[in-house]
């Protein structure tokens, strides 16, 4: 006769299955609306929301809210901000709105395109190595610590330089060199989450190891690893601002924030032609500030001694 499964709870406070004390289920507050409480008490971290959500939006609809076509040259070159171009025109004609809209739905793509492959990629290390531990533990902790050691923007630049610049190249370049944070992080938690009494429970009752790993150990590891990945978002779009105000970013034509940045290093344009670099910088600015602001009400939100 099969043993029926036991209908576990994996909140992220699954330390406290099994008490005999716990009370009933309806009297305890769940763990997302206690989030949800304490993150829209962060006012900060509300305007961040409302903001990324706004620049979301915005750069989803780019082909509809750009007043012009962001490759298109025009016959007018250097133009002051106007009605028919309301942030003007570049050294060569190109409407400089336009690029800036579509400029950011590329720096976003990329942000959120590279968190999502490093965390995947670091959170599977991570639970590897914590879960199993012994030669495999050593053997990706050792390869985590070569990958920490080595000098990151000058290894990204030189990758960059000999595959060539474009979208794909730098979300992959960059997050071969982020996973290792990620998977430390998961590993200690995986350490100590294994540990606890749901999972032994999980293991004398026959439980597979990728179902106590999905099921019962990655849902109380995510706080740490959301968290993570929202500052990596920020972090990933000031790394493809920094790479394409070098010139080893997204190349032209194609539009993006550091490229916008890089088309307009002379002294004239800096001194003169400011609507060439001011909304570019503005939005960096605005926007790796709201996903910060994000993170943090989450990190505060998410802290289980809070």
């Amino acid at each position: 006769m099969s043993i029926p499964e036991i209908p576990w709870r994996n909140d992220v406070f699954a330390s406290g299955v099994g008490n005999e004390n716990e009370q009933p289920a309806s009297e305890i507050e769940s763990f997302a609306w206690q989030v949800r409480r304490k993150f829209f008490k962060h006012k900060l971290a509300v305007w961040g929301l409302v903001t990324t959500l706004l620049l979301l939006i915005i750069v989803l609809l780019a082909p509809w809210l750009a007043p012009h076509n962001p490759d298109e040259i025009t016959e007018v070159f250097s133009a002051h901000p106007s009605f028919a171009h309301w942030l003007g025109t570049d050294q060569v004609g190109r409407d400089v709105l336009s690029r800036l809209i579509y400029g950011t739905r590329v720096s976003l793509m990329i942000g959120f395109s590279t968190v999502a492959l490093y965390v995947t990629f670091g959170a599977l290390i991570g639970m590897m190595a914590g879960y199993y531990g012994n030669w495999l533990d050593m053997a990706l902790m050792r390869m985590t610590d070569i990958f920490l050691s080595f000098p990151y923007m000058m290894v990204v630049l030189v990758i960059i330089s000999v595959l060539g610049a474009n979208v794909s190249t730098i979300i992959i370049v960059l997050a071969l060199f982020k996973w290792p944070t990620i998977a430390m992080l998961v590993r200690g938690n995986v350490l100590s989450l294994k540990q606890m009494d749901f999972v032994r429970a999980g293991l004398a009752l026959g439980f597979s190891t990728p179902r106590i790993l999905l099921r019962h150990i990655l849902p109380n590891t995510l706080a740490p690893i959301i968290v993570n990945a929202t500052f990596g978002v920020a972090s990933t779009i000031l790394s493809e601002a920094g790479l394409s105000f070098l010139g080893m970013g997204v190349k032209s034509p194609q539009a993006s924030l550091g490229n916008m940045l890089y088309d307009a290093q002379s002294l004239t344009v800096l001194t003169e032609q400011l609507w060439l670099w001011v909304p570019a910088g503005f939005v960096i600015l605005i926007t790796v500030l709201a996903i910060n602001f994000v993170g943090d009400g989450l990190r505060d939100a998410m802290d289980a001694r809070s």
